[in-house]
């Protein structure tokens, strides 16, 4: 007689959860040790909050941050899943940080720390699964931020990118790179853009997906119009702008590098830097900071005072017609040394 035995997912995580069970941690993202779970506390495992946050939080984000967490967190589970959650403490991140910080920069490690931050306040906030977030209160901290990188393009690289761009095999690179330099849109804002969301008309676009997720408007210019005009052709109205499936956020990452590096720009710019050049060409036309902000989509005017060495000769010129409109020149008083009070 054969006797049928049937594991449940129960028994799954039990068995992860055994220190004779336990995978393979690579020596540069292992933890120095491993703290014990507290006990008289439910042993969830990371691996339980992982999958909770995959199916539930993860579709709601964009397609281009789907993809970068997907495998953060494919990495996180097939190295830390088995752990109860109880085990992820200040201690445990501190010297989690502390492996990342010997083989990745600084900024890599913070965006790392804010992504299982993010997970573990699902965690916490969303399924009581931890009395309190053990990365915040100053608790675990982060390497300090490198200064925002600002790379734009001089006149002869904009030349001989956009010559290359128009010379890919993938129609839609070049598009895509002209409308980026004209409107400062993020990468990802403009992959998830639909035709319905253009106005052809008037010329503007709708801005759904954004970063902090605040849909916005962007204005486009008459050149740039006269080029999606030409793309568009008749594709309908709830056709993506730039076609792309959900496996491939970034459909044109091959033809991207490429045309680098026939420009002569490959290692030293990225796509991103598309949108510090059109800040600076807005900042060098005249645009205030606030205009800026406003056109990236920035809540505060931190992000946009790197420009702001471009604006001193506009704000230079605001002054010299506020002078000459409202102060009346006043002749020096004869007789008067200099320096008498």
């Amino acid at each position: 007689m054969t006797t049928l035995l049937v594991r449940t997912r129960h028994d799954v995580r039990s068995e992860a959860a055994a220190p004779v069970a336990e995978p393979f941690v690579h020596p540069a993202l292992a933890p120095a040790r491993e703290v014990a779970a507290r006990p008289g506390v439910a042993r969830q495992t990371v691996m339980d909050l992982l999958a909770y946050y995959r199916a539930e939080v993860l579709p709601t984000l964009a397609l281009n941050t789907q993809y970068q967490r997907t495998r953060f967190l494919a990495m996180v589970d097939r190295q830390y899943g088995h752990l109860p959650l109880t085990a992820i403490t200040p201690a445990w991140l501190r010297s989690w940080r502390d492996q990342l910080g010997r083989r990745l920069k600084p900024d890599s490690v913070r965006q790392y720390m804010d992504t299982f931050s993010a997970v573990l306040t699902v965690g916490v906030t969303e399924l009581a699964w931890l009395p309190e977030h053990p990365m915040r209160g100053r608790k675990v901290r982060k390497p300090p931020a490198s200064r925002g990188r600002v790379r734009f393009l001089s006149s002869e690289e904009q030349e001989r990118l956009l010559q290359a761009c128009r010379a890919s095999h993938k129609p839609g690179l070049y598009p895509l790179v002209f409308l980026a330099l004209t409107t400062g849109a993020r990468r990802g804002e403009l992959l998830s853009l639909r035709w319905q969301a253009v106005d052809l008309e008037r010329g503007w676009l709708r801005l759904e997906q954004t970063k902090n997720k605040q849909p916005r408007a962007v204005p486009v210019p008459t050149v740039a119009l006269e080029l999606l005009r030409t793309w568009r052709q008749d594709a309908p109205e709830d056709a993506w702008v730039f076609p792309r499936t959900c496996r491939a956020p970034w459909p044109y990452e091959y033809t991207w590098a490429c045309a680098l590096l026939k420009a002569g720009l490959a290692g030293s710019f990225r796509f991103h830097d598309l949108r510090h050049t059109a800040a600076s060409h807005l900042a060098m036309s005249g645009a205030s900071l606030i205009e800026i902000a406003e056109i990236l989509g920035h809540k505060t005017l931190a992000m946009v005072r790197r420009y702001s060495h471009f604006t001193q000769a506009h704000t230079a010129g605001v002054v010299e017609r506020m002078a000459h409109q409202f102060i009346l020149p006043v002749p020096p008083q004869e007789g008067v040394p200099h320096g008498a009070l």
